[in-house]
């Protein structure tokens, strides 16, 4: 008896998936809940698990297929069936086949001798296709940019999967250099020889149109990104006002207490838990910040859940951490970190990315010395911290050389006046410059 795997429910608002990749293959022994094929949404990754143990048996949705929320993956089969089950069934649809029964009636059960065939070609592809297939779009793409050949790179990734580590290794990897031929020997010289024609520039090499350009489909989660950056760009009145700030006070209070703080915690005391605690500090004065405007009416949030914004192989994702204002420093650096993981991994679910009041994005962890950060739908205004930089600065009558972070708010000026982004900036630099105040609310 064949169990079918279906798309599960995705969450509010979302009807339909992407077929991003099979983890196993046709043939392959699956245990019950262990994950079978990994779907692509608005959102997220997320990966659906067998719902019985057997063989994978037909493959329905190709990978880059377009799956409604409950339509059929595949099947697997169980008990007896998988016992009879060809090793390799019927080959699975071309992307945008979409599933339906005009699949099952189109592939009938293999002939006699099919499945020997099939399972040599299935050999053929070798582990650096298994390699392949197994790794992500991210790296699928970096090798087909490269030219590389995927039989040649040694995997080094979890499950013998390909990292873009190893991609960019084997490409920056030297290529045997063969010896200049020996020059030749001079002919004796001649008694009014000719003068000799200078040579002919050979044409620049031309290369081939093929490799002028490589065209790779977008994502669904890159789509949706652009689509809701550019609806940020269309709809707010978008405006950034920045400031900087002296970190000299914060670093020295992490490394007065990273040892013992990490010691009685177990996660180590990081920058981005005091810019959240003092980006409250600064939400409760300024309300308008971490407001949303609902049609004809503005919707002021009572309760602080700060987005941070993480960027992935697919791209930038931004979970919540939820009531982050009754959190402590140690209790906020773990759901970062937790969250950071999950993202990395692409195991976040919906409800980790749903609900930010005001996010934070930190460009300073690439370089980035300043930037003008997008707003985060419906969202009212976005943090943006960058690099440290020492810099020299007039403190009193003297110049001093300080560890100096420029910060860019980015607001919505239909609903934050120009005077509260500013108050709120300056705010930030308080707490931050002096994080006592954290602790007095002051």
């Amino acid at each position: 008896m064949a169990t079918e795997i279906r798309v599960p429910t995705l969450g509010e608002s979302i009807t339909e998936a992407t077929v991003a990749r099979w983890l196993k293959q046709p043939g392959e022994t699956v245990e019950r809940d262990e994950p079978v094929v990994e779907l692509e949404t608005d959102k997220v990754t997320l990966e659906v698990p067998a719902p019985a143990a057997g063989k994978l048996g037909e493959v329905l949705a190709a990978e880059g297929a377009n799956v409604p929320v409950g339509a059929v993956l595949g099947t697997i089969a169980d008990g007896a069936a998988a016992a009879n089950a060809s090793p390799h069934p019927n080959p699975p649809p071309q992307a945008g086949e979409g599933v339906s029964a005009e699949h099952r009636q189109n592939n009938p059960p293999p002939q006699a001798g099919e499945g020997g065939a099939r399972s040599a070609r299935v050999g053929a592809t070798g582990e650096g296709q298994q390699a392949l297939e197994r790794s992500g779009p991210a790296v699928r793409k970096l090798i087909a940019e490269t030219g590389l050949d995927a039989a040649q790179i040694t995997p080094t990734g979890p499950g013998g999967r390909l990292t873009k580590a190893d991609v960019i290794a084997a490409r920056d990897q030297p290529q045997p250099v063969s010896e200049p031929p020996a020059e030749p020997t001079p002919a004796p010289p001649r008694e009014r020889q000719a003068p000799t024609p200078p040579p002919q520039r050979e044409p620049p090499t031309q290369r081939p149109p093929a490799e002028r350009e490589t065209r790779v489909r977008m994502t669904r989660l890159r789509r949706r990104i652009a689509e809701r950056l550019k609806e940020a760009q269309n709809t707010a009145a978008m405006l950034t006002t920045f400031n900087e700030i002296d970190m000299s006070a914060a670093i020295a209070l992490r490394e007065r207490w990273r040892e013992s703080f990490e010691k009685k915690h177990g996660v180590r005391l990081g920058f981005m838990s005091i810019f959240v605690k003092a980006a409250i500090v600064a939400l409760k004065e300024i309300p308008a910040v971490n407001a949303e405007i609902d049609g004809d009416e503005i919707v002021y949030k009572n309760h602080y859940d700060i987005g941070v914004a993480v960027g992935t192989e697919q791209g930038l994702v931004v979970p919540v951490v939820r009531d982050a204002d009754a959190k402590s420093f140690a209790e906020i650096e773990k759901e970062i970190g937790a969250l950071g993981r999950k993202a990395r991994d692409g195991k976040l679910t919906i409800e980790d990315l749903s609900g930010g009041t005001f996010t934070i994005s930190n460009g300073g962890v690439y370089g980035s010395l300043l930037s003008t950060p997008i707003l985060n739908p419906p969202q009212s205004a976005i943090l943006g911290m960058h690099k440290i930089e020492r810099r020299p600065i007039a403190i009193g009558d003297k110049i001093e050389i300080r560890p100096m972070m420029y910060v860019a708010l980015s607001y919505d000026h239909r609903i934050v006046d120009g005077r509260e982004a500013v108050t709120f900036l300056v705010r930030i630099k308080e707490c931050v410059e002096d994080p006592s105040r954290i602790l007095f609310d002051i």
